[in-house]
């Protein structure tokens, strides 16, 4: 991340997910954001029952801009939203995240039971 700071000196903040691979059907998901100064990571999630990844880099960036405009002086907060909305999107066919806000936070409050609540 601070190379890419280096590289782009008007960036104010470098994210990514990070995507372990296990199987087809299991992996492993997380983000960090860097600001300049501090590095942010969130907990790795365990997706174990993956029914479609398209739409998980869409579900992450739109969860970021969510959560960057919810939590403006919270980056934390902000990566947090972004990485458990795309881990929800795994578990739903098609390349739209479904999930409501609420379940995200539910998620992002510890409850990994790991199926959208509805």
């Amino acid at each position: 991340c601070q190379q890419m700071m280096k590289k782009f000196p008007k960036a104010k903040k470098v994210i990514t997910t990070l995507r372990g691979s296990i199987s087809a059907s299991h992996n492993t998901w997380a983000g960090v954001l860097y600001d300049g100064s501090k590095m942010y990571e969130t907990r790795q999630y365990q997706i174990t029952d993956i029914v479609d990844r398209v739409g998980g880099g869409d579900s992450f960036m739109g969860g970021l801009i969510y959560g960057l405009l919810t939590y403006p002086e919270d980056d934390q907060n902000a990566l947090d939203f972004a990485v458990a909305a795309s881990c929800l999107k795994h578990t739903i066919k098609g390349d739209a995240n479904l999930v409501k806000v609420e379940e995200v936070q539910k998620l992002m409050g510890g409850d990994a039971s790991g199926r959208v609540a509805r």
